[in-house]
């Protein structure tokens, strides 16, 4: 098994590309259908994805963690006086798209 990654500062950067190909499938499967313009709900509220963020280390500058994969930004379809935040939450089997990206409101 031939696998090398560098350290440099907190990020991890792999150079075989079997491993890199896992890990943006893992990525994708913890971002789930969210893409800029759904509107999902879960336990938290409903909320309008403005941006997905999976460059990890622009993921880990936005939201302050060091294992940060990606950054979604979202803002509260409930409230509205809600302002644009950023979550790093993984999609799960209790959230529910109510409006797929592109889709008529």
């Amino acid at each position: 098994m031939n696998q090398r990654s560098r350290i440099t500062g907190h990020t991890a950067l792999t150079t075989d590309p079997d491993t890199a190909e896992a890990l943006r499938r893992v990525v994708a499967q913890q971002v789930g259908p969210r893409r800029p313009g759904t509107v999902y709900r879960n336990i938290d509220g409903a909320f309008r994805v403005l941006d997905v963020i999976t460059d990890a280390t622009e993921a880990r500058r936005i939201l302050g963690r060091r294992a940060a994969q990606f950054a979604i930004t979202v803002i509260d379809v409930l409230r509205p006086d809600a302002e644009p935040f950023s979550i790093g939450s993984v999609w799960t089997g209790s959230d529910r798209v109510l409006v797929p990206a592109g889709g008529a409101r």
